[in-house]
């Protein structure tokens, strides 16, 4: 036995080293896997059912199960941090969420989202892509949810789904909205597009018309006044890291609604008084790191106004009367939230009846005032 192992060897070298004909191995799917590694009856045994019945439907060999590098489970399509550079093919027709994030992706084509039926959510944040087809969007008749944020886009895409009900397009390069660019979006409830180099000029009149939001976030743009434009119907509005120096009389006049509004990180000095009687539904007010130099007039007069941030501005003095109204019958909610750290006044020289209609002590902040 042992006087045969050389020749044995030499057998397999020869074998080794003999030229081989076969094409290179291309996976396509789960089941080439499955033939090169079961003998037929392992394969059968693997497809009955629980009751031992072989007469389940098998899929052909042919039919992508998951885009290469993907990885798909319960219809949710995983193609993140691959380095992709377009949409890839063969996405299982069932798919819910189809994430793309983190790829290298520059433009959208036609036929990328064709027999997409059934997506739900699509994410392509963090791409390269400039360029969409305003047919891309159109196999989609059911998408409720697209992250588009972190891209190069300069317009809103054309032919979003009617479906859509929530759109973040943050940190993009769009600097126009133009009129008409969200008809028939009756279904949209958030939008969040900031951080695009848009001013107010950029906002053609009609560009919102026909949308009943709650949420718009505007933020971290070059806004130099609050858009008088915006659709009526928003609960939450955020315009913070602009450049909006002022609150005039008028700008608030549409916004009946808002119960949250986000004006931190400006540059406001002013307030025109009666500019916040047309919120009588809001709960919270942001107007932390502006310029202020007084409290704003007409808080005592907003029934449910819960939270006012007003810290890291220049306000000297706190009058009696700048928060709670004489009387408590005007008032149907208690502040549970007032900040004025970071403005040059001391707690000491605050009157105690200032806060009369705060919940209690510790919703006031106060704190050390550095030039």
């Amino acid at each position: 036995m042992i006087s045969r192992c050389p020749a044995l060897l030499m057998f397999c070298v020869a074998q080794l080293l003999s030229p081989s004909f076969a094409l290179p191995f291309e996976q396509k799917g789960f089941w080439d896997f499955a033939m090169d590694t079961m003998d037929s009856d392992m394969m059968m045994t693997m497809m009955r059912d629980e009751e031992g019945s072989a007469n389940g439907e098998i899929y052909p060999p042919d039919i992508p199960i998951c885009p290469f590098g993907c990885q798909c489970r319960l219809r949710v399509v995983q193609c993140s941090d691959l380095g992709l550079t377009e949409v890839p093919s063969n996405i299982p027709p069932d798919t819910r969420f189809l994430d793309l994030q983190n790829n290298r992706i520059t433009e959208l084509r036609e036929n990328d989202f064709k027999g997409l039926t059934h997506l739900y959510g699509l994410s392509l944040r963090n791409n390269h892509i400039s360029k969409v087809h305003p047919r891309t969007f159109i196999p989609l008749k059911n998408m409720q949810k697209l992250y588009f944020s972190k891209n190069m886009l300069t317009a809103i895409p054309k032919n979003l789904p009617a479906s859509l009900v929530e759109m973040r397009i943050h940190e993009n390069r769009i600097k126009k909205v133009a009129a008409g660019s969200f008809a028939g979006l009756a279904n949209m409830n958030c939008i969040e597009m900031g951080a695009n180099p848009i001013q107010n000029s950029g906002f053609e009149p009609g560009a919102f018309k026909g949308l009943k939001l709650n949420y718009l976030r505007i933020s971290e743009a070059k806004l130099t006044g609050v858009p008088k434009d915006l659709p009526e119907s928003l609960r939450e509005l955020h315009l913070d890291q602009n450049q909006i120096q002022a609150v005039e009389l008028e700008d608030l006049r549409r916004y009946k609604n808002l119960y949250r509004l986000g004006l931190g990180y400006n540059h406001i000095r002013n307030i025109e008084n009666g500019s916040l009687s047309y919120l009588p539904q809001l709960r919270e007010l942001h107007l932390n790191d502006n310029r202020l130099t007084r409290v704003p007039q007409g808080l005592p007069n907003m029934k449910f106004l819960q939270v006012v941030y007003l810290h890291s501005n220049m306000i000297n003095q706190v009058g009696v009367d700048d928060f709670c109204p004489r009387g408590f019958g005007m008032k149907r909610t208690f502040y549970n939230g007032i900040s004025l750290f970071g403005n040059p006044i001391h707690y000491w020289e605050v009157q105690p009846a200032a806060f009369r209609c705060v919940s209690n002590r510790h919703s006031i902040q106060f704190g050390n005032y550095k030039k």
